[in-house]
């Protein structure tokens, strides 16, 4: 383990919840549900018409216009959400050696908006018709692109595409990064914009989704008997990552530490978790081993749990098969059975989300847990939020294709 360390100086965020990190803070620990019916496209012929949809009318006031037309949306959210964590943090980057910040953004799917206009271009109208900006929009790398031209960042710049696991794998080389010395500062989390006609439609086709559409506030309920998949969510969320003498030497406020970073993969199936929970246990503690901890140095879980009848399932028992006794000391929750599923973006929202935690000392809850299924049968914070200081929190995210990330988050 590096001497080095890192820590949380900045965040932000884009939720259909809202984008300012205190109020939507406050809505999540109030239970609050950001689900509702899809507006942005015609659902009459889709069998799921809702999600976490972020307005039709959102505007971020920090974007101008002329640049909003040049990026796919899940690059705007991405440029939104960071420039309030830069904001938040402090950072004069005129002021940094550019060769010692980056960006490492994840995204699960990148531009899927502008290459379904493209597609349409293409078709109805000609190969001549297609836009010059379509590759520039589309690419999973754009959002970490444009982070990286607007700021003058010249260190590590990457994009990782890992489905639901990339933000908390983006986050985890980012720290990475600046344990090892190749950096200072880094600009890091996920960003995701698939509430769209293809992403809806493809997951239906998969049969992943929630059709709970006459109750969209009920509709993502983790660890639920009666939970009948996830809720698709869209949005991104930042974090500043920084080297710890680097934020003193500064005065910069230090929300939390990123203590260990653990990846696997179950090399099991392309969409379905290892249902035994061994690639994500094992995530888990590669992570404690990183940070150098121990199984009962860890007090809450913020956990992956879709809503899915498979997956909330397997990560319990990856929590038991790791934690053993001490599992029925951690307090765990689902903060998707608020914000959604934000695929490639959920790593980077609940890391914020964990961080918050360890701060604040105040617990989110997993709502809609009314019918606890019988083999998810930890302390999940049912409905109502939990206030209990803590010091060590884990954050997992698992994608599709078997990957599996846990970060562990430290009070500081």
């Amino acid at each position: 383990m590096s001497d080095r360390r890192v820590v949380i100086t900045g965040m932000g965020w884009v939720t259909s919840l809202g984008d300012s990190v205190d109020q939507v803070w406050q809505s999540l620990t109030e239970g609050v549900s950001g689900i509702g019916q899809i507006t942005r496209f015609d659902t009459e012929r889709f069998t799921t018409k809702i999600g976490g949809q972020i307005s039709t009318d959102w505007t971020p006031a920090n974007i101008e216009k002329r640049e909003l037309k040049r990026v796919d949306r899940f690059t705007a959210y991405a440029l939104s959400a960071t420039i309030q964590a830069v904001n938040d943090s402090g950072l004069d980057f005129e002021k940094e050696d550019p060769w010692r910040c980056g960006s490492i953004i994840g995204t699960g799917i990148g531009g899927i908006e502008e290459f379904e206009t493209g597609s349409k271009k293409l078709i109805e109208k000609g190969p001549e018709r297609v836009s010059p900006f379509t590759i520039p929009k589309l690419m999973c790398n754009a959002a970490a692109g444009n982070v990286s031209i607007r700021y003058g960042l010249k260190g590590p710049n990457s994009a990782i595409a890992t489905a639901c696991a990339s933000a908390a794998h983006a986050i985890g080389e980012a720290a990475h990064s600046i344990r090892h010395g190749i950096s200072d500062i880094m600009v890091t989390g996920g960003s995701e914009a698939a509430v769209t006609p293809l992403g809806v439609s493809a997951f239906i086709a998969l049969k992943a989704l929630s059709k709970r559409n006459d109750d969209p506030t009920k509709a993502s309920r983790p660890f639920d008997a009666d939970r009948d998949g996830f809720v698709l969510a869209e949005g991104a969320g930042i974090i500043i990552l920084e080297e710890y003498e680097h934020a003193k030497a500064r005065d910069a406020r230090i929300y939390a530490e990123v203590l260990g970073f653990g990846q696997t993969a179950d090399a099991s199936h392309i969409t379905a978790p290892d249902e035994q929970g061994r690639g994500a246990a094992h995530a888990m503690e590669v992570a404690l081993k990183d940070a150098g901890k121990n199984l009962e140095d860890v007090d809450y879980i913020n956990a992956h749990g879709t809503s899915t009848g498979l997956g909330d399932i397997a990560e319990t028992r990856a929590v038991k098969r790791l934690f053993k006794d001490h599992a029925k000391n951690l307090a765990v929750s689902s903060t998707k059975s608020m914000t959604g599923h934000l695929l490639g973006a959920s790593g980077g929202v609940e890391a914020i989300i964990t961080a918050k935690a360890l701060q604040t000392g105040v617990l989110p809850p997993t709502i809609n847990l009314d019918n606890p299924d019988d083999e998810c049968d930890l302390d999940y914070i049912p409905n109502t939020a939990r206030e209990t200081p803590i010091q060590a929190a884990m954050s997992n995210s698992f994608g599709f294709g078997g990957h599996n990330v846990s970060l562990l988050i430290g009070k500081i």
